[in-house]
């Protein structure tokens, strides 16, 4: 799969490890693991690989966030991204990394 970065502070995040944005400023042990999740996407042979992959715990987002899908982080953050299709290859689109409020736990 495509994996691209709607936001580049996104990028900067998966690619060195750290943003220089303060407002997106994450502890290490939840980019290790943001980065360990993109790496998932990035592996996976299509969109039904990631039902799978249990740990990650993929779902399509309903509501006011229809149109997007997510994978868990940890218990407290999860990403969302967006999927497409570009030349019958799954294109990722990250969107954010979003924290989990309590209801959804």
């Amino acid at each position: 799969m495509i994996v691209s970065f709607e936001h580049e502070y996104l990028r900067i995040l998966y690619e060195e490890g750290r943003s220089s944005d303060k407002r997106h400023r994450y502890q290490p042990d939840i980019v290790r693991r943001y980065q360990k999740a993109i790496n998932f996407l990035k592996g996976a042979s299509g969109i039904e690989a990631l039902w799978q992959i249990r740990s990650l715990n993929y779902e399509v987002l309903s509501g006011n966030k229809s149109g997007r899908s997510s994978v868990r982080v940890n218990d407290q953050y999860r990403v969302e991204f967006t999927v497409s299709l570009n030349d019958n290859e799954p294109v990722l689109t990250i969107c954010n990394v979003v924290e989990l409020s309590n209801h959804y736990k």
